[in-house]
């Protein structure tokens, strides 16, 4: 790569050089202008050399290769947001019910489960409760809450 930038940036130096020579020992006229245009051109032509060599073929591998990469990094943070996502509902739900349970005086621990609903999002799916059966909690969380009395599991006196 380095070598490449070199070898063209001499060659934009001497081309540069020879227009300047060649427009330094031209007298005035309609020559000096036709020589100036065509050293004008040439500069150009240097100028745009590495364009016209690129191998068109590799870059083509090389953006393949990275939109495959960025794929496969977006599949990878979607899995980690929604392993995060599910952990969150889990967690607050969870919190809720035992949050319910308190205000109803009862003292338990609480378990959530989600799994993933019809539009990607997790949904609280069942709970497992440690502490004695409330009718009541049982209830708040099958209407409020979605997860149904078969899916509730109550371990406890």
């Amino acid at each position: 790569m380095m070598g490449s930038l070199r070898e063209w940036l001499t060659g934009l130096i001497a081309a540069a050089m020879l227009v300047a020579v060649a427009d330094s020992l031209i007298s005035d006229g309609a020559v000096r202008k036709i020589a100036g245009f065509t050293g004008g051109l040439v500069l150009l032509v240097v100028l745009v050399q590495p364009v016209l060599h690129l191998e068109t073929d590799r870059l083509r591998q090389s953006f393949e290769t990275y939109a495959a990469q960025i794929d496969a990094l977006e599949e990878e943070f979607t899995a980690q947001n929604q392993s995060e996502l599910k952990g969150r509902i889990e967690e607050t739900t969870a919190s809720y019910i035992c949050d319910k349970a308190a205000s109803l005086g009862l003292d338990c621990q609480v378990s959530v489960t989600a799994e993933e609903g019809e539009n990607g999002v997790p949904i609280p799916s069942s709970a497992e409760i440690t502490g004695p059966y409330q009718e009541e909690l049982a209830a708040y969380m099958e209407s409020e809450l979605g997860i149904p009395r078969d899916r509730q599991l109550w371990k406890g006196p």
